[in-house]
């Protein structure tokens, strides 16, 4: 999208238009979380990881032979995007089952591959592109996809290959339930990834094109797209590490409070390619934090029972924010997209993203140890049960609780 943002390329689009294109390929693949999850219960793990592999495949392909945006919207953001979900969602679903001391540390090395092979996709688009073009770039990411994608399907291991018997009254983990946003605990979550996934994809897409703003070459914002996706790799194995060592709710909110804080300090100040490198290093550490934590979060919250249903519930809540996070970072830009001073406002809203993300898991981390107390009769009697406030559980002494959680 920045290929088509900053350059003369057959496609003329808008940067709200190429926004839109981004932004789609992250939603759709939540949007049809539900019904991979279904489709995954009737023919299995490998073949729902297949039919990904081969819709990611034919995309990448298909966008080689765009040659007008509403080609793009059906290949690079509709057909992408669902591909990821197939292949993605299936599996994300897969680890949490098997470990329980060591959830986070094995979710953060294995989402540590997200960003190692996005460092490299950027680094070899780019040379791809200056040597022969975008189409062939697209076409080399193609098969580049198919050729990681394909022996996986087959490798991945199932711990329940079998879906198991439901007792009567038991919750199935296919269902949807629309009643769950009004659960505190998913609420939060949900205002928790809605937030910090704004924030998020502001940061994964603009960054190349904030580059060209102030100044600097299409391979210079190439090289910072691909240090922002090492910092994912470089950083999600430690955050899972302290994630098991110190609590997984309370260091995603200090983690997501610290990238408010770099948004703020590192990446407004950034105008050369020197300080651009370390807000891009040091911000992909951090601004992950979501899908890496998300589902060691939510075992911790609602059990690993209710886990694959809760997941797909939020998947839904954040098919907003993925899908305009971009066209709502380039309506923000302010006059000239190649004005040094443009993404001021992009910036200051995406650093406020990460800000509220952190609020809100301050405030699940108040639910949490709330409802721990409650479980082990320590908090309140029957009778104050009876006569509790709604919100009883905001208070001073679990705001500022020492609590592991």
């Amino acid at each position: 999208m920045a290929q088509y943002s900053t350059n003369k390329e057959p496609i003329k689009a808008s940067h709200l238009e190429l926004g839109l294109v981004g932004g789609l390929s992250i939603s759709q693949a939540l949007l049809v979380s539900p019904i991979v999850t279904m489709v995954r219960r009737r023919i299995g793990t490998r073949w729902t990881l297949l039919i990904g592999t081969l819709l990611l495949f034919t995309s990448l392909l298909a966008a080689s032979f765009a040659s007008k945006v509403w080609h793009l919207v059906l290949t690079q953001g509709l057909c992408f995007g669902w591909g990821m979900g197939f292949a993605y969602v299936t599996a994300s679903a897969l680890l949490p089952p098997w470990f329980s001391s060591r959830r986070s540390l094995a979710v953060g090395l294995a989402t540590a591959g997200s960003g190692i092979g996005g460092s490299m996709y950027s680094l070899v688009a780019d040379r791809v592109i200056r040597a022969w073009g975008l189409g062939w770039a697209y076409r080399v990411l193609a098969f580049a996809a198919l050729s990681a994608n394909l022996p996986a399907s087959f490798l991945v291991r199932d711990l329940h290959p079998k879906p198991r018997d439901v007792a009567p009254g038991g919750i199935r983990s296919s269902s949807f339930d629309p009643r769950d946003f009004g659960r505190v605990e998913v609420f939060l979550i949900v205002a928790w990834g809605f937030a910090t996934e704004l924030g998020y994809i502001i940061l994964l897409y603009s960054l190349p094109v904030y580059a060209a703003s102030v100044g600097l070459t299409p391979a210079q914002g190439s090289a910072a797209n691909a240090l922002l996706n090492l910092g994912l790799a470089v950083g999600r194995p430690p955050l899972g590490y302290f994630s098991d060592t110190f609590g997984r709710i309370s260091v995603a909110g200090v983690t997501t409070l610290l990238c408010a804080v770099f948004c703020f300090a590192l990446w407004i100040p950034a105008q050369s390619f020197a300080p651009l490198l370390v807000f891009a290093l040091v911000a992909g550490m951090l601004c992950g934090t979501f899908w890496c934590v998300i589902t060691p979060v939510l075992v911790e919250v609602v059990g690993i029972a209710k886990f694959a249903n809760t997941f797909g519930v939020i998947c839904i809540g954040l098919v907003v924010p993925t899908t305009f996070a971009e066209p709502i970072a380039m309506r923000l830009v302010r006059g000239n997209a190649n004005s040094n001073r443009a993404f001021i406002q992009a910036q200051l809203f995406a650093g406020l993203m990460f800000l509220v993300g952190s609020l809100c898991l301050w405030l699940l981390r108040c639910w949490k140890i709330f409802t721990d107390a409650e479980r082990r009769g320590e908090s309140v009697t029957a009778l104050e049960r009876q006569h509790r406030h709604w919100a009883s559980w905001v208070s001073p002494q679990m705001l500022f609780s020492t609590q592991r959680v």
